[in-house]
């Protein structure tokens, strides 16, 4: 049988991570359709809105029904505008590993949004689904996302070199596929022990859960 993550939305202070909705296929593509988001992702871009709805419709749905991962639309709390996109993948149910990526609107970079969402879903994993590891990689140019991974406890764990390929504009202004390493790191439940702001999360399922208590205080 295999192993699912559930229909769950997470809160924070600022934040609500939640599946996304059909109305949300204007705001997905306008995100996405962004070239430092093509620069690191292998979307596709342009991004449309038709590729929008189908990522939202059949995409995102399939990784958490078919076991690979969860995708999660970021909103803010208060005006319920999306500010980004949270991913696992690559989940390995045996070892209660996965791996974690995120995207943020162009608009709304800047603000800690990216570190917040990741360490709302991270602190669930390992509260509540008694993950053992979370993973991410970064390109070694993507400065904006070790950021992220530093900011949120990751340690660096090695570099895999060639492993990745970017998309940049050259001089003549043509999109140039380049090959890149990618940085390894990691997050431990006990990485949350350390000084780092875990922000308190309020949990919502199906069976309507109550807020998650820090890792810290978890037994």
């Amino acid at each position: 049988m295999t192993s699912l993550f559930p229909d769950v939305s997470l809160s924070t202070e600022r934040l609500v991570l939640r599946p996304f909705e059909a109305d949300d296929a204007a705001a997905c593509a306008d995100m996405m359709n962004d070239e430092p988001v093509a620069a690191w992702t292998t979307l596709p871009y342009p991004f449309t809105r038709a590729h929008a709805r189908d990522w939202i419709a059949h995409r995102a749905p399939r990784a958490r029904l078919g076991g690979d991962g969860l995708v999660l639309a970021v909103t803010e709390f208060l005006t319920q505008r999306l500010v980004g996109v949270v991913r696992l993948s690559r989940t390995d149910w045996d070892l209660r590993a996965t791996e974690l990526s995120c995207v943020t609107a162009s608009w709304a970079r800047g603000e800690g949004y990216a570190a917040e969402a990741s360490l709302a879903l991270a602190q669930w994993l390992f509260t509540d689904q008694r993950f053992a590891r979370v993973e991410l990689r970064t390109a070694a140019d993507n400065t904006a996302a070790q950021q992220v991974a530093q900011r949120i406890g990751c340690v660096s764990e090695g570099v895999l070199r060639g492993a990745w390929i970017a998309r940049h504009r050259d001089p003549a202004g043509v999109l140039r596929r380049t090959r890149t390493d990618l940085i390894v790191w990691s997050l431990l439940p006990e990485d949350l022990d350390e000084d780092i702001d875990v922000p308190a999360v309020h949990l919502e399922t199906r069976t309507g859960r109550g807020p998650l208590r820090a890792y810290a205080d978890w037994n």
